[in-house]
């Protein structure tokens, strides 16, 4: 595993977390709406709120890894670099955002991405709820949502 850490994002991250988004995303698209709904993280951040709440990025021998978004204890944004899956980096980033926020957190993972719904399970998030409806930042295309809930009933996984 490599050393991960965590800090808050600043202006100067964005060449980085928007080449992480555009690569992950394509990865999530293909198993849920398909490629052909995707938009790049230029053409996104601002109409989903990337930056309504907090956001911290991942660096892994100083360089960027992979990004998480809190806003309103929901993660509304979670990627990793694709040359890094499978290396802790997400686990990481969803740990420090659960460690800011409330209680009880929410999350939504598109149908299709079965890496995304185990990671939030071993974490203790359950599904709560499944939507089908159009695809946020793409509405021309369908997609379908798992709502997931973690709820606090004491300190968070070490």
């Amino acid at each position: 595993m490599p050393d991960i850490a965590i800090r808050p994002y600043t202006e100067d991250d964005w060449p980085a977390i928007a080449r992480i988004h555009d690569a992950a995303r394509l990865d999530e698209l293909r198993g849920s709406a398909g490629v052909e709904a995707f938009r790049t993280l230029a053409q996104t951040a601002d109409a989903e709120g990337l930056f309504d709440g907090h956001v911290w990025v991942a660096e892994t021998a100083g360089r960027v890894a992979g990004f998480v978004a809190l806003a309103d204890d929901e993660v509304t944004w979670l990627y990793v670099d694709p040359r890094r899956y499978r290396q802790g980096i997400g686990r990481a980033l969803l740990r420090h955002a659960l460690s800011a926020a409330g209680a009880r957190v929410e999350v939504t993972v598109l149908d299709g991405n079965p890496a995304a719904l185990a990671l939030y399970a071993s974490e203790g998030f359950t599904l709560t709820q499944t939507r089908t409806g159009r695809l946020a930042g793409n509405e021309a295309f369908p997609a379908t949502g798992h709502i997931m809930h973690r709820t606090a009933t004491g300190p968070g996984p070490a």
